[in-house]
């Protein structure tokens, strides 16, 4: 989800921050290593979303209002990796080891998709969806095919919204683009199953008395896809913002606001599992690491670290065993 812009360019700084787990519904054994201890790595930015781990170790992430991307190498501190990157928010690593994003309304140049290349170079995978442009492309997953499904909110200012709705797409392997589901009040977090079968979609929409929920949609054989079921519904609280799967399906969402803010693990049928707090408003998430046993956290103006019991699982870099 997106805030407001903002210029603060604070030195980056990092420091260790414990926090307790609070058990909901007593998972067993645990899912979280340490009693869900929370490292701070960074701070300093303005709005942190959008990690990203590559095969190296490295975790990225969007610093959004201030048009950058960062980086974190493996023992070593968070610098800038890229300036003037259009607005970049959620962030993925394809199959190649490509970083794509979702970029927002923030920058000029921004309400587009595009991809990173190894040389260099920038891809514009998608901007317009039947001739008008898109309203600002949030977060995204990635299939087995290597086809791109995001999501399209808009946060904030609406005046200049040229589509009809808000809704998720899905860029086909020769380029065209798709309106895949339009049945969602503001979708934001999005992910897919390693089987390719099941999306999940967060309805995230902070509007009073709008959704906030975790829902769930079968892909059909044909590329359609049809709703099955809300997962997990949130209510008045805040819903989910970004989110990853481990090994054995279980989703860890970043959701909630005050001293309910952090990470939910809720299993592939809907079940809370487990909760683990950060200091600040969490963002978004992903696994890294040599072993995916870390989950990285972005949160308000900075990114934290937690132990995981179970394996995370990511397109890229693979989560064989």
């Amino acid at each position: 989800m997106m805030t407001s812009p903002g210029t603060k360019l604070a030195p980056l700084i990092g420091f260790a921050v414990a926090l307790a787990v609070l058990p909901v519904m007593g998972a067993d054994p645990p899912l979280f290593e340490d009693g869900g201890r929370v490292t701070k790595l960074g701070g300093g930015c303005a709005f942190t979303e959008g990690p990203a781990a590559d095969a190296d170790g490295s975790v990225y992430f969007s610093d959004c209002p201030n048009n950058r991307i960062m980086v974190l190498p493996p023992g070593g501190e968070v610098k800038v990796w890229k300036t003037g990157t259009r607005g970049a928010n959620g962030m993925l690593f394809d199959g190649q080891g490509r970083l794509v994003t979702c970029n927002s309304q923030l920058a000029p140049d921004g309400r587009t998709v595009t991809r990173f290349e190894k040389d260099g170079k920038v891809t514009l995978l998608a901007d317009r969806y039947d001739g008008k442009k898109l309203n600002s492309p949030n977060d995204l997953a990635i299939d087995s095919r290597g086809r791109i499904y995001f999501t399209d909110p808009r946060y904030g200012k609406t005046d200049d919204l040229e589509q009809d709705r808000m809704a998720v797409y899905r860029i086909e392997a020769g380029g065209r683009l798709t309106r895949v589901i339009d049945d969602v009040q503001v979708p934001n977090g999005i992910l897919i199953t390693p089987d390719d079968r099941t999306i999940c979609v967060a309805d995230n929409n902070p509007a009073q008395g709008g959704n906030r929920m975790l829902v769930a949609y079968d892909v059909q054989p044909d590329g359609k896809v049809r709703r099955r079921a809300v997962l997990h519904d949130f209510g008045a609280g805040r819903g989910v913002d970004g989110m990853k799967l481990d090994v054995k399906g279980n989703i860890y969402a970043t959701a909630g606001e005050g001293e309910k803010t952090g990470v939910y693990v809720i299993s592939p049928e809907g079940k809370l599992l487990a909760f683990a707090r950060t200091p600040e408003t969490a963002t978004n998430c992903t696994f890294g690491g040599k072993d995916l046993k870390t989950l990285y956290v972005t949160a308000g103006q900075s990114i934290y670290s937690l132990g995981t019991v179970n394996r995370g699982w990511l397109r890229y870099p693979s989560s064989a065993p």
